[in-house]
This record gives structure tokens, sequence and C-alpha cells, in this order.
């Protein structure tokens, strides 16, 4: 047998393919994470300015015009009214400017990422100190001091996404990589069901209680995780039982890939280049994120758009696992081979012999 021959039966066109799959995975995980992380820079930040009238619309003006766009300034009422957005994720930040003195204040929320109110702190001053003004910082919305740079929120949010991607990759692995009929189809929706509540109750206490790292309320974060779990898991299913192992894959490139850079993780939002700014939210990892934030900082506030998210892909990708299993079925009733071949049907073969696998 020659060299050639050996590698065709070493290495077959699939397992090519796939490979040639993994490498293209790992170069868009380079791209996406050094693409959105390489230069953080704050742009178009919410920000709030009270002042007198007239000292209002020249300081707005200022603002709006310094270079590069970090800040996207508006005009407040009160400072109550800036600490109520600020507290609602309106705003990031606000600077109360004294009418009579020439120190102003400073506000900013730490809990929404250290390293934006910190840049915001130093910008604000650069801007005061050219006016001969000084600034005292106040922060509204404190991170713990167990939760350095506010990053304890993201990396809770990345282990629960973690845990579903992979919950749901062995439930599809054990028995073929598409579901072979509806039952088992919702036997695996039950099993992440059940995992999901339990590796949301778990990521909470240990976030909180066991850890200390994030206060808020343990039963809202260990919803949201929950949420979190099941969303991510079943869009995994999805993906697996539409196209096979490949789906792994693909729910790689979602969650991990675009997902985790675009989050507001290790930058919050306002700091990251435009493309990854505009995902961020519509993705897991991201909406995540923001709610866990906002369950430990805010009091809750601003977090019905990210679980309108997350529930949309809890829903979609439940709807495809389930449909997409009806789908197997009924080609089977017909006598097609739908889905011959593939390790989906051996899955169909051994529930058939009495296999117990989901």
């Amino acid at each position: 047998m020659t060299f050639v021959d050996e590698v065709k039966n070493a290495v077959t066109p699939r397992a090519a393919l796939l490979v040639i799959g993994v490498l293209g995975l790992q170069l868009l995980f380079i791209a996406s994470y050094v693409g959105a992380l390489h230069k953080p820079k704050p742009t178009d930040v919410a920000f709030g300015v009270v002042a007198p009238q007239q000292m209002s619309r020249q300081l707005l003006t200022q603002l709006d015009a310094l270079p590069g766009g970090p800040l996207d300034p508006r005009a407040v009422g009160s400072e109550a009214e800036a600490r109520e957005q600020i507290m609602n994720r309106d705003i990031d930040g606000a600077l109360i400017v004294s009418p009579q003195g020439r120190t102003d204040t400073l506000l900013v929320a730490s809990g929404g990422g250290t390293v934006l109110s910190s840049s915001l702190e130093r910008l604000i001053t650069q801007v005061e100190g050219a006016q001969q003004r000084t600034v005292r910082t106040v922060d509204v919305a404190p991170a713990s001091a167990d939760d350095f740079d506010g990053l304890s929120s993201f990396y809770l949010v990345v282990g629960w996404c973690v845990g579903g991607y992979l919950c749901a990759s062995i439930l599809a692995i054990s028995a073929g990589t598409k579901p072979a009929n509806r039952q088992r189809a919702l036997i695996r929706t039950l099993v992440m069901a059940l995992y999901a509540i339990g590796g949301g109750i778990g990521g909470a206490i240990i976030i909180g209680p066991v850890l200390g790292a994030l206060p808020g309320s343990v039963w809202g974060l260990a919803g949201l995780g929950a949420l979190v779990v099941f969303s991510v898991g079943m869009i995994t299913l999805a993906l697996e039982a539409l196209t096979g192992i490949v789906g792994i894959g693909l729910a790689v490139l979602i969650i991990v890939i675009a997902g985790n850079p675009s989050a507001g993780g290790a930058f919050p939002l306002p700091m990251l280049p435009d493309f990854w700014r505009a995902i961020g939210p519509a993705l897991p990892p991201g909406a995540g994120t923001w709610a866990a934030r906002s369950i430990a900082y805010f009091r809750g506030n601003a977090v019905t758009g990210p679980l309108l998210v997350l529930s949309a892909w809890a829903v979609v990708g439940t709807a495809l696992t389930l449909l997409l299993s009806m789908r197997q079925r009924a080609g089977r009733d017909d006598g097609s081979a739908w889905g011959a071949g593939s390790t989906g049907s051996t899955g169909t073969a051994s529930s058939a012999g009495g296999s117990t696998a989901v």
C-alpha cells in the first residue's frame, strides 16, 4: 500500500472537512477576540450633564466635539434625575456642574464595568482641567470589593453558557447527533431543563453566598442562570438536529467566538468596536452579562430586553428541536431515508433495541 493510500485510509474525506472546519473556528476565534479586545476605547458613551441652561449648551457642544467621539452627551434636569437614569442604565455617567464653585461632581457606576467608569473619570478630569476646574467622583453603583474589574458577572455567564452547550452536546452525541424520534427529543428537552435549573441555582450560590463575589438576589441570579443554560442548550440541540456533529461547531461559533468577546464582560459595550457592540446584546453571553450586572448592582432594572433575548433563543431552540424530530419521524413513516447513514440512524436502531440513552 502506498503512502497516499495510507493517508486516504487514515483521513477520510469527512474527517478532513471537519478538521478544516476546526481550523476555520480557530482562526475566527483569534480574529474575534483580538478584533474586539485589542484596542478598547469609549465611543458614544451615554453621558448626562446637569448644569445651568447657558453653561449646559456650551458644555454639551464641547463634550460632543471631543476627538474620537467618546461621549454621547445629553442634558439632564437634576442630580437626582441623573442618579436615577444611571440606576436605570439609561446613561453610564453624568457630570454635575457647580454654578458657584469650581469643583464639579462626576457620577459613575463601576458595577456596570470598572474599566468604563475609570475611563470616564480620566476623560472628564482632562476636560475639567482644561477649564481650570476640578472634579470629584461619586460611584452611585459601586462594584463589590470582591468583584475585580466587575468581571464576576461575565465569568458566571460564561460558565452557564459552557454548561449549556456541553450538556446538549453530550445528550445528542450519546445516541447520535440527530434526534431519531419525538420521544427522544422531548426527553432531551426535559433533561436540559432540569440541568439548567441545577446549573442556575448552583452558579448563583457559588458566586453569592460561597464566594461573596456578587451582591443582589441569589434567586434572581438563579433564575437568570437557568434561562441562560436552557437557551444555550436548546439552540445547541437544534443546531445538532439540523446539521449533525457540525452543530457543535456552530454553537461554539455563536456562543464562544461571537458571543463572549461581544458580551461587554472584559470591556463594557461602549468600549467595543461597532460590530461587536451591535451583536453583543442579541447573543446569550451579552444578554446574560447585562442582566447579571443589573440584578447585582442596579436593583434589577433594565433586564426586560435581555430576558426577552434569552427567551427567544430558548423558544426557537426548543421549537426547532421538536419540529426536526417530527420531520425525521414522518420521513421514516413514509419509508424515506431522511438521515439514513448518519449517526442519528444508529441512535434510532439502538433505541429500538432497548437502549435507554437520551
